[in-house]
């Protein structure tokens, strides 16, 4: 793939993807999942890509990419701006993932395709987006308890779930990538979450990748 190097090449290969993405049933229960994140720097981006086994939850190997940024950092484009290195982190791992956990957003993104559908689309990978943050929709606080949801809303289509991972924290929202439903999405972000509000596969990707950083 040829990555965009401006705002109007990467308008046009996100609208191409965003016909691309498919929300469906798992066909299969994942044996192994990626946990992928990244750091910034000025001008360097520090890719991590975790894999762990389930349903044990045991991490089986971890490898990192550092890439020259190309692409500018711009609201809503994120994804062609780690992208390359995350790819290439992934890349490295000595098994191909069954589905890929993602620090970010999946089709609940104000042009309906975060980091997660495009890195899905373009692997032809399940992907499921786990987000801090919200981008777009409304929702009703869940309930307290680990395992509570409510619906991500953008006026009558559900985008994702505001998922509470761990007692009494603040929720995540999750939302499908690419070849996974919402349903599948909230099972396999708890079956990946252990003691922590971030499910194991990012925060163990989150860790690394700002060690990378920190040492450049």
């Amino acid at each position: 793939m040829t990555w965009p190097k401006n705002i109007i090449d990467a308008k046009r290969l996100q609208e191409l993807h965003r016909m691309r993405v498919a929300v469906v049933s798992l066909p299969n229960e994942p044996r192994y999942i990626a946990g992928v994140d990244a750091a910034f720097s000025e001008d360097h981006v520090y890719a991590v890509a975790c894999l762990y086994r389930l349903p044990e939850l045991v991490l089986v190997g971890q490898t990192t990419a550092v890439t020259k940024a190309t692409f500018p950092y711009v609201p809503g484009y994120l994804f062609f701006r780690e992208g390359p290195a995350i790819i290439a982190a992934l890349k490295k791992l000595s098994k191909k993932p069954d589905l890929i956990l993602v620090d970010g957003q999946g089709i609940a993104h104000p042009l309906g395709i975060g980091s997660a559908s495009h890195l899905g689309v373009l692997l032809g990978i399940a992907t499921i987006g786990c987000a801090k943050t919200r981008l777009i929709g409304e929702f009703r606080e869940p309930g307290k308890k680990k395992g509570n949801w409510s619906e991500l809303r953008d006026q009558d289509r559900i985008l994702g779930a505001v998922l509470r991972t761990r007692d009494g924290v603040r929720p995540l929202f999750v939302s499908p990538g690419h070849k996974v439903e919402l349903a599948d999405a909230i099972r396999i972000t708890l079956a990946c979450t252990a003691g922590y509000r971030i499910p194991e596969p990012l925060r163990c990707a989150d860790i690394l990748s700002r060690k990378m950083k920190a040492g450049r």
